[in-house]
């Protein structure tokens, strides 16, 4: 299949049904980003977060995901795919509950989302994800600039995201969601 229209309302039935080498995002039916390949920098952040996720939560009830990975926010299993009309692809994600985890995808909303901006996905991570974040119920959402070397932290409080803070290169940032974890940024943000 050819390149999707971004002018379509698609479901996630007609997302699978499209070659494997198409990625993309959708909110409410439509096409919000068709990601590139992300630069070295994007990559070099991920995989180190990646790595601080997968090693904390080894052996623990969490469990932690990096992109690909499909997030339908809004679904679960009793909703057909052809239904389901959000879904996102986070760098990373932390998951609490093996009901969410389906065989293909993620079926609900993470606990944890983190977006790393590129110049491509900044209006969408910043206004467009992180609405649909708060609204899915996302606990705890992380923007990460890799440019800026910061951490913008969110919380969900009463339904709503609060700024728990920025964090920088020297920081040592608190993972709210999971007890007993910090992240040192300079390993973080080595270069």
């Amino acid at each position: 299949m050819s390149i999707p229209q971004q002018s379509k309302s698609y479901s996630y039935a007609d997302y699978l049904s499209w070659d494997d080498d198409v990625f993309c995002e959708v909110i409410d039916g439509m096409i919000i980003s068709m990601s590139p390949s992300p630069t070295p920098l994007h990559q070099d952040i991920a995989d180190e977060l990646t790595a601080e996720f997968k090693i904390f939560l080894r052996n623990k009830d969490c469990r932690a995901f990096s992109a690909p990975i499909d997030v339908c926010l809004f679904a679960n299993k009793e909703i057909k795919t052809k239904d389901i009309k959000d879904w996102v692809q986070p760098d990373l994600i932390v998951v609490c509950d093996e009901n969410k985890i389906g065989e293909k995808n993620i079926i609900g909303a993470p606990d944890l989302v983190i977006e790393i901006l590129s110049p491509s996905t900044a209006k969408n991570d910043r206004l467009i994800k992180y609405n649909s974040y708060e609204k899915a119920g996302v606990m705890e959402y992380w923007i990460v600039d890799p440019y800026n070397q910061t951490i913008e932290v969110y919380l969900l409080e009463n339904g709503a995201y609060h700024r728990n803070g920025v964090y920088f290169k020297d920081d040592i940032l608190k993972v709210h969601l999971l007890e007993d974890f910090q992240i040192d940024l300079n390993l973080i943000f080595k270069n």
